[in-house]
């Protein structure tokens, strides 16, 4: 028998066991295993009844990722599921932890499923670019119905046990040991004589309702919200045929369209982010056995909405804050922007009433520093100076306990100056948020030269408890994100001088996959910001690395962007939307004139190149200097908190889907017409010359 999977029988129960830790995915051993127990169970003239069981913590989480991609290895998951279903002895699945993917797919070819009430179930193969291929898109909508089947699928989201039960996904909930609930079960099947019931041959919830209807409502829905993703209207498809085919028909249209998925480019790119998430969080000189600090209280200081959204993000996990402000009102208009966000989540229903409260319990505040004596931890997120830092962190110098961590929430300054404004340089570390911080799931953990190994193992178990995606990156100004999106941000307005209009590179940059164009995003932000860290810049640059004017232009006419109505674009009054800016077109035909720029018609391509190949080339700047440590946590960052699209899989992953060799000339010809900003990186003459790719490279220690 497969040393991964145990065959047993207590009486007239047959015990199918699966067991490969962490989360029993279900590699070419493990599905061998399972149709080798499934035929000694066949051939016991003893069994009457099957169960198929998981050991550790979880039913089977998935099918390998890892093997997707590569050359099929029998048996298919698919032949498994068919074989399990189509066995004349009765089969319950018994689910606890998480049946995922092709978890969920064998349990329902299973002809019974029970779960424990902790227990979820999904299937979340869209998020990698596929579609459930092992039957899943077939047998769901044949027990769920086809709307829930479809928000399931499409959506890739789990839902919990109870859920599952109304649903008609599993038979029974049960509470404790999953094997003695198992066992119980089979026994009743056998005592009822129940018998087989498959999946594949029922049809009631596919009865009675306008099933067409709901197809095209959710692929309207699809086109709208997720453009240019191959795999949802594909699952959308799926769901169709089993509405329309018999159950082998519907398979074989299913696999069509899995494979359809497996060979496309979005695939590649999902994965790839599924994997530079969790390698991410690996730090090559940070032991496993780094002792932590505990974090129990938290100081927060400024109570904009960065700093408001901060201490959200702690009370949220459980975690006291102090939040502090300068006077008592500014504390009270910070503490009230708290309550209303909470209470904007309630009134969207995803949050109760009585957890909001729960969690505002939490969250206390103060104008006095001495109240953060006993923190454990204190983030500043006060205005972007280093003067006015340096004032926060002497004073935090004095107050704060020793072993406290002292964190900068700073989006670009020298974290290394900062630190020096105390004694504890070893304690002293960047935690820049994303805003909204409740919301955005990124977080650069900004390493200083003397951060401490402790702190930093600290604030990465910390990031894990705030549900955060955690990417270390070193000292520079903008870290990874904002110095690469100032390249970006950049060739967008250069763009503007040129002739295109800003509804024309944001809608180029949309079309290929960003959430957001670069001048809506700076009218989101506040073009003072902008045109502030553009006056520091140009202090420090050389003459040969010009800047564009339209941001000082718009600054000096008052226009802001969101904040006074007019930017970029034009708002109404209380509304988000952008329109066009009547007078942004003079204002730009007299920037191109004075600059002596004959304006012209830009492609959207030209577009696109123009400002992606600026992050490709900085990004590998960054990789070389070592600000970054791998390709792979650039691409994290960009797909968590700047909205690059997903099944683009990075800026450095599409650069390498390119070949950086095709992506060099580009930037060679952008060098000899634009000068300096475009000098090509080192690393990237390097990796082109060789053959390779970004992901091929790696930091040495």
């Amino acid at each position: 028998m497969n040393s991964s999977v145990n065959y047993e029988r207590q009486g007239e129960v047959a015990l199918i066991t699966l067991n490969n830790p962490p989360v029993n995915a279900l590699g070419q051993a493990q599905r061998e295993g399972l149709l080798r127990a499934l035929h000694q169970a066949q051939i016991d003239t003893q069994a009457k009844v099957l169960v198929l069981l998981c050991s550790g913590r979880t039913f089977i989480a998935g099918a390998d990722i890892k093997e997707f991609g590569k050359p099929p290895q029998a048996p298919s998951l698919p032949e498994v599921v068919n074989a399990y279903e189509q066995s004349d002895k009765p089969c319950v699945a018994v689910i606890h932890g998480t049946a995922l993917g092709g978890g969920l797919e064998m349990a329902l070819g299973c002809h019974y499923r029970i779960a424990r009430r902790d227990a979820k179930v999904g299937l979340p193969e869209v998020k990698l670019g596929l579609l459930p291929g092992a039957g899943g898109t077939q047998r769901l909508p044949r027990l769920a119905g086809v709307a829930k089947a479809l928000e399931m699928i499409v959506s890739g989201q789990p839902i919990n046990a109870l859920q599952a039960r109304e649903h008609q996904i599993v038979d029974e909930l049960f509470d404790g040991d999953p094997r003695a609930a198992g066992i119980a079960f089979a026994q009743r099947v056998l005592d009822s004589g129940l018998g087989v019931r498959r999946t594949g041959e029922q049809a009631a919830a596919l009865k009675g309702v306008d099933n067409g209807a709901l197809i095209a409502a959710k692929r309207a829905d699809v086109a709208k919200r997720l453009p240019g993703f191959f795999s949802p209207p594909r699952c959308v498809a799926a769901v169709e045929a089993a509405t329309l085919l018999p159950l082998v028909e519907g398979l074989q249209r299913e696999r069509a369209l899995f494979q359809e998925c497996l060979a496309s480019e979005q695939r590649a790119a999902l994965v790839h982010g599924f994997f530079a998430e969790r390698q991410c969080a690996h730090i090559d000189d940070l032991p496993k056995d780094t002792p932590v600090r505990v974090i129990e209280r938290v100081g927060v200081i400024g109570g904009g909405t960065m700093g408001v959204g901060i201490a959200l993000s702690f009370v949220s996990a459980g975690i006291a804050v102090m939040l502090m402000e300068v006077d008592e009102p500014a504390l009270q208009r910070a503490l009230q922007r708290a309550r209303e966000t909470c209470e904007a989540s309630v009134a969207r229903g995803s949050l109760s009433p009585a957890v909001m409260e729960q969690r505002l319990a939490l969250l206390h505040g103060g104008v006095d520093y001495s109240e953060l004596a006993t923190a454990d931890l204190v983030i500043e997120a006060v205005f972007e100076s280093l003067e006015v830092k340096r004032q926060v962190f002497e004073r935090l110098d004095q107050v704060c306990k020793p072993g406290a961590i002292l964190a900068s929430n700073t989006s670009s300054l020298d974290l290394d100056v900062i630190a020096g404004f105390t004694s504890r340089a070893e304690d002293v570390v960047g935690l820049h948020f994303f805003s909204p911080a409740n919301v955005m799931r990124l977080l650069e953990v900004v390493r200083g030269r003397h951060t401490g190994l402790e702190v930093l193992a600290t604030v990465m178990q910390l990031s894990k408890r705030l549900n955060k995606i955690a990417v270390v990156v070193g000292v520079c100004d903008g870290f990874v994100g904002n110095r690469m999106i100032f390249q970006y941000g950049r060739e967008a307005e250069f763009l503007l001088e040129e002739g295109a209009t800003p509804e024309q590179v944001d809608g180029a940059l949309r079309n290929f996959g960003l959430a957001m164009g670069p001048n809506a995003m700076r009218d989101l932000s506040g073009l003072d910001i902008g045109w502030s860290i553009r006056q520091r810049q140009r202090a420090t640059l050389p003459s040969n690395y010009p800047l564009p004017d339209v941001l000082d232009t718009l600054y000096a006419a008052g226009m802001l962007g969101q904040k006074t109505g007019q930017g970029f674009y034009c708002y109404a009054p209380g509304s988000r939307r952008p329109e066009p800016n009547p007078e942004l077109l003079p204002l730009l035909e007299a920037v191109s004139r004075e600059k002596g720029i004959e304006r012209r018609a830009l492609s959207d391509d030209y577009i696109v190149e123009r400002c992606v190949f600026a992050l490709i080339n900085e990004g590998a700047k960054i990789l070389q200097e070592g600000i970054a440590r791998r390709s792979s946590d650039i691409d994290v960052i960009y797909l968590n908190g700047y909205g690059f699209a997903a099944w683009r899989g990075g800026p450095m992953f599409y650069a390498d889907s390119l070949g950086l060799d095709n992506v060099l000339a580009r930037i060679r010809e952008f060098h000899q017409r634009f000068g300096a900003w475009w000098e090509p990186a080192p690393l990237l003459e390097q990796l082109a010359a060789e053959g390779r790719r970004f992901a091929d490279w790696k930091l040495e220690s």
